[in-house]
Protein backbone atom coordinates (compact mmCIF):
# COMPACT_ATOMS: atom_id res chain seq x y z
CA UNK A 1 0.00 0.00 0.00
CA UNK A 2 1.52 3.38 -0.87
CA UNK A 3 1.39 5.89 2.15
CA UNK A 4 -0.10 9.34 1.76
CA UNK A 5 2.75 12.09 1.34
CA UNK A 6 3.18 14.60 3.79
CA UNK A 7 1.48 18.01 3.41
CA UNK A 8 3.43 20.62 1.92
CA UNK A 9 6.34 18.41 0.08
CA UNK A 10 7.66 21.12 -1.44
CA UNK A 11 7.53 24.22 1.23
CA UNK A 12 11.46 23.34 1.72
CA UNK A 13 12.02 23.17 -1.88
CA UNK A 14 9.96 26.91 -2.18
CA UNK A 15 11.84 27.71 0.75
CA UNK A 16 15.12 27.03 -0.82
CA UNK A 17 13.93 28.72 -3.98
CA UNK A 18 13.34 32.10 -2.83
CA UNK A 19 9.40 31.97 -3.16
CA UNK A 20 7.23 34.41 -1.15
CA UNK A 21 6.37 32.71 1.74
CA UNK A 22 3.72 34.25 4.30
CA UNK A 23 3.20 32.49 7.88
CA UNK A 24 2.71 33.83 11.63
CA UNK A 25 3.14 32.84 15.11
CA UNK A 26 0.44 30.37 16.70
CA UNK A 27 1.00 31.15 20.22
CA UNK A 28 -2.45 29.68 21.70
CA UNK A 29 -1.98 25.80 22.26
CA UNK A 30 -5.27 24.51 20.05
CA UNK A 31 -5.58 23.20 16.87
CA UNK A 32 -8.65 25.83 15.65
CA UNK A 33 -5.94 28.64 14.99
CA UNK A 34 -3.92 26.49 13.38
CA UNK A 35 -6.75 25.11 10.71
CA UNK A 36 -8.04 28.80 10.48
CA UNK A 37 -5.36 29.90 9.65
CA UNK A 38 -4.81 26.98 7.16
CA UNK A 39 -7.58 27.65 5.19
CA UNK A 40 -7.10 30.70 4.84
CA UNK A 41 -3.70 30.20 2.77
CA UNK A 42 -0.76 30.91 5.44
CA UNK A 43 1.94 29.03 3.62
CA UNK A 44 2.73 28.14 6.84
CA UNK A 45 2.63 28.59 11.04
CA UNK A 46 5.38 28.39 13.44
CA UNK A 47 4.46 26.81 16.73
CA UNK A 48 5.82 29.00 19.74
CA UNK A 49 7.14 26.61 22.15
CA UNK A 50 9.68 28.86 23.03
CA UNK A 51 7.36 31.68 24.16
CA UNK A 52 4.09 30.11 24.83
CA UNK A 53 2.66 26.96 26.87
CA UNK A 54 2.66 24.17 24.21
CA UNK A 55 3.91 20.71 25.03
CA UNK A 56 4.37 17.72 23.07
CA UNK A 57 0.55 16.81 22.98
CA UNK A 58 -0.54 19.78 22.13
CA UNK A 59 2.35 20.07 19.67
CA UNK A 60 1.40 17.27 18.35
CA UNK A 61 -2.29 17.80 17.90
CA UNK A 62 -1.54 20.83 16.35
CA UNK A 63 0.79 19.48 13.77
CA UNK A 64 -2.59 17.20 12.50
CA UNK A 65 -4.31 20.09 12.45
CA UNK A 66 -1.70 22.06 10.06
CA UNK A 67 -1.74 18.70 7.83
CA UNK A 68 -5.70 18.67 7.64
CA UNK A 69 -5.75 22.13 6.60
CA UNK A 70 -2.81 22.41 4.06
CA UNK A 71 -0.10 24.36 5.74
CA UNK A 72 3.57 23.16 6.73
CA UNK A 73 3.98 23.74 10.40
CA UNK A 74 6.93 24.52 11.68
CA UNK A 75 7.96 24.38 15.35
CA UNK A 76 10.07 26.90 17.42
CA UNK A 77 11.56 24.57 19.96
CA UNK A 78 12.27 25.94 23.51
CA UNK A 79 15.17 23.93 23.90
CA UNK A 80 17.75 22.79 20.76
CA UNK A 81 18.30 19.18 22.20
CA UNK A 82 18.32 15.83 19.87
CA UNK A 83 15.28 14.23 22.00
CA UNK A 84 13.36 18.02 21.14
CA UNK A 85 14.08 17.63 17.74
CA UNK A 86 13.29 14.29 17.34
CA UNK A 87 9.90 14.48 18.76
CA UNK A 88 8.78 17.36 17.08
CA UNK A 89 9.91 15.39 13.60
CA UNK A 90 8.69 12.39 14.90
CA UNK A 91 5.36 13.72 15.46
CA UNK A 92 5.06 15.36 11.57
CA UNK A 93 6.96 18.61 11.85
CA UNK A 94 7.93 20.38 8.55
CA UNK A 95 10.59 21.74 10.42
CA UNK A 96 12.22 23.50 12.90
CA UNK A 97 12.69 27.00 14.07
CA UNK A 98 15.45 27.13 16.73
CA UNK A 99 16.51 30.35 18.82
CA UNK A 100 20.02 31.61 19.33
CA UNK A 101 21.94 30.04 17.16
CA UNK A 102 25.00 31.80 17.65
CA UNK A 103 27.87 29.98 16.08
CA UNK A 104 28.80 27.67 13.35
CA UNK A 105 29.08 24.49 15.85
CA UNK A 106 25.81 25.08 17.22
CA UNK A 107 24.37 24.97 13.57
CA UNK A 108 26.31 21.74 12.89
CA UNK A 109 24.53 20.36 15.67
CA UNK A 110 20.88 20.81 15.37
CA UNK A 111 21.55 20.20 11.25
CA UNK A 112 23.26 16.68 12.62
CA UNK A 113 19.68 16.49 14.95
CA UNK A 114 16.95 17.05 11.67
CA UNK A 115 18.83 14.58 9.01
CA UNK A 116 19.63 11.20 9.28
CA UNK A 117 21.90 10.96 6.43
CA UNK A 118 25.08 12.44 7.69
CA UNK A 119 23.58 13.37 10.83
CA UNK A 120 22.24 11.79 13.72
CA UNK A 121 19.03 11.60 14.13
CA UNK A 122 17.42 8.53 15.64
CA UNK A 123 15.37 6.55 13.34
CA UNK A 124 11.53 5.33 13.83
CA UNK A 125 9.16 5.01 10.73
CA UNK A 126 6.30 4.23 13.03
CA UNK A 127 5.44 7.75 13.88
CA UNK A 128 3.27 9.85 12.27
CA UNK A 129 6.23 11.36 9.93
CA UNK A 130 6.49 7.51 8.52
CA UNK A 131 2.98 7.24 8.14
CA UNK A 132 2.73 4.73 11.02
CA UNK A 133 5.02 2.46 9.47
CA UNK A 134 3.72 2.51 6.05
CA UNK A 135 6.90 4.14 4.88
CA UNK A 136 9.39 1.49 4.22
CA UNK A 137 13.03 2.36 6.10
CA UNK A 138 15.05 3.94 3.28
CA UNK A 139 12.03 5.32 1.69
CA UNK A 140 11.15 7.25 5.23
CA UNK A 141 15.21 8.43 5.46
CA UNK A 142 15.09 9.80 1.97
CA UNK A 143 11.54 11.64 2.33
CA UNK A 144 12.32 13.30 5.53
CA UNK A 145 15.57 14.19 4.81
CA UNK A 146 14.34 16.22 1.79
CA UNK A 147 12.24 18.14 3.42
CA UNK A 148 12.79 18.41 6.66
CA UNK A 149 13.44 22.54 6.99
CA UNK A 150 16.28 23.98 9.63
CA UNK A 151 15.85 27.73 10.03
CA UNK A 152 18.48 29.00 12.37
CA UNK A 153 17.64 32.42 14.33
CA UNK A 154 20.19 34.99 13.97
CA UNK A 155 19.21 37.06 17.19
CA UNK A 156 22.57 37.30 19.41
CA UNK A 157 25.54 40.00 18.35
CA UNK A 158 27.98 37.30 18.87
CA UNK A 159 26.27 35.31 15.47
CA UNK A 160 27.15 38.29 13.65
CA UNK A 161 31.47 37.93 14.18
CA UNK A 162 30.16 33.74 12.70
CA UNK A 163 27.97 34.88 10.77
CA UNK A 164 29.56 33.76 7.51
CA UNK A 165 30.07 29.91 8.62
CA UNK A 166 27.14 29.50 10.64
CA UNK A 167 25.22 30.62 7.18
CA UNK A 168 27.01 27.68 5.60
CA UNK A 169 26.43 25.52 7.63
CA UNK A 170 25.32 21.77 5.35
CA UNK A 171 21.83 21.37 6.44
CA UNK A 172 21.14 24.61 7.71
CA UNK A 173 18.54 25.73 5.16
CA UNK A 174 17.85 29.60 5.75
CA UNK A 175 17.98 31.78 8.31
CA UNK A 176 15.46 33.91 10.51
CA UNK A 177 16.59 37.46 11.85
CA UNK A 178 15.73 37.80 15.18
CA UNK A 179 15.30 41.64 15.11
CA UNK A 180 13.62 41.97 18.80
CA UNK A 181 16.56 40.26 20.92
CA UNK A 182 19.08 42.02 18.60
CA UNK A 183 17.45 45.36 19.55
CA UNK A 184 17.66 44.43 23.12
CA UNK A 185 21.33 42.82 22.97
CA UNK A 186 22.12 46.08 21.64
CA UNK A 187 20.50 48.43 23.65
CA UNK A 188 19.42 50.13 20.69
CA UNK A 189 16.24 52.23 20.68
CA UNK A 190 13.84 50.65 18.65
CA UNK A 191 14.11 47.87 15.76
CA UNK A 192 14.44 50.22 13.48
CA UNK A 193 17.52 51.86 14.81
CA UNK A 194 20.81 52.11 12.92
CA UNK A 195 22.90 49.82 14.73
CA UNK A 196 19.63 47.00 14.28
CA UNK A 197 19.54 47.77 10.49
CA UNK A 198 23.38 47.54 10.04
CA UNK A 199 22.64 44.09 11.57
CA UNK A 200 19.99 43.16 8.92
CA UNK A 201 22.35 43.90 6.47
CA UNK A 202 25.20 41.86 7.81
CA UNK A 203 22.78 38.76 7.82
CA UNK A 204 21.29 39.49 4.61
CA UNK A 205 24.11 40.05 3.15
CA UNK A 206 26.15 36.66 4.37
CA UNK A 207 23.08 34.27 3.39
CA UNK A 208 22.97 36.08 -0.14
CA UNK A 209 26.71 34.77 -0.20
CA UNK A 210 25.71 31.30 0.72
CA UNK A 211 22.38 31.16 -1.28
CA UNK A 212 20.69 30.73 1.88
CA UNK A 213 16.96 32.36 2.04
CA UNK A 214 16.21 34.60 5.15
CA UNK A 215 12.89 35.16 6.92
CA UNK A 216 11.81 37.83 8.72
CA UNK A 217 9.08 38.90 10.99
CA UNK A 218 7.69 41.91 9.85
CA UNK A 219 4.73 44.59 11.08
CA UNK A 220 2.45 45.50 7.89
CA UNK A 221 3.28 44.90 3.99
CA UNK A 222 5.38 47.71 3.33
CA UNK A 223 7.84 46.66 5.56
CA UNK A 224 8.07 43.32 4.12
CA UNK A 225 8.64 44.99 1.01
CA UNK A 226 11.55 46.76 1.91
CA UNK A 227 12.84 43.37 3.65
CA UNK A 228 12.19 42.29 0.09
CA UNK A 229 14.38 44.52 -1.74
CA UNK A 230 16.69 44.21 1.05
CA UNK A 231 16.78 40.13 0.03
CA UNK A 232 14.02 38.62 2.25
CA UNK A 233 11.64 36.43 0.78
CA UNK A 234 9.57 34.65 3.66
CA UNK A 235 7.92 36.66 6.31
CA UNK A 236 5.85 36.16 9.14
CA UNK A 237 3.57 38.73 10.66
CA UNK A 238 1.86 38.75 13.87
CA UNK A 239 0.59 35.48 15.60
CA UNK A 240 -2.83 34.17 16.03
CA UNK A 241 -3.51 36.43 19.41
CA UNK A 242 -2.49 39.25 18.16
CA UNK A 243 -4.84 38.52 14.99
CA UNK A 244 -7.37 38.51 17.89
CA UNK A 245 -6.54 41.46 19.67
CA UNK A 246 -6.37 43.56 16.45
CA UNK A 247 -9.89 42.23 14.93
CA UNK A 248 -10.84 42.42 18.80
CA UNK A 249 -9.92 45.83 19.92
CA UNK A 250 -11.23 47.21 16.39
CA UNK A 251 -14.65 45.86 16.82
CA UNK A 252 -15.17 46.99 20.53
CA UNK A 253 -13.87 50.47 19.69
CA UNK A 254 -16.73 50.59 16.88
CA UNK A 255 -19.07 49.13 19.01
CA UNK A 256 -18.62 51.83 22.01
CA UNK A 257 -18.41 54.45 19.12
CA UNK A 258 -22.14 53.78 19.37
CA UNK A 259 -23.02 55.43 22.45
CA UNK A 260 -20.53 58.64 21.75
Amino acid sequence: MTATPAPNPSFRQRFLAGDLLVGTFIKTPATHPVEILGQIGFEFVILDEEHAPWDRVTIDGALLAARASGTAGIVRVAEPTPSKILAVLDDGATGVMVPHVSSAAKAREIAAACRYRGGSRGFSNTTRAGGFGAVGLWDHVDRQDRSVTFIAMIEDPEALDDIDAIVATEGLDGVFIGRGDLTVALGAASMDAPEVRAACDVILAAASKAGKPVAVMVANPQEAAGFRERGATTFIVASDQGFMRQAASRLYGDMRALGA
